[in-house]
């Protein structure tokens, strides 16, 4: 199941809190979808650190889609 969050309005570091928040939800076959305003690299160590893997897509030029999910 694909879950939404769409963290382009927010000002650092809300969308880095918005998006870790939203791990615990994420049941094993869930995909976080995120809409971003910029390639959020300081989340990627976090990730990998909780067990999760992403993607991350260039929609434009301020703005990615990063994807997001449990590591197997």
């Amino acid at each position: 199941m694909e879950h939404a969050l769409d963290v382009c309005g927010l000002e650092p570091p809300q969308p880095m809190i918005e998006i870790l928040s939203k791990l615990s939800e994420l049941g094993p076959d869930d995909v976080l979808v995120v809409e971003h305003f910029r390639e959020p690299v300081p989340l990627y160590a976090h990730l990998e650190d909780a067990g999760f893997a992403h993607s991350i897509e260039k929609l434009g030029e301020a703005r990615y889609r990063l994807r997001i999910w449990r590591g197997a």
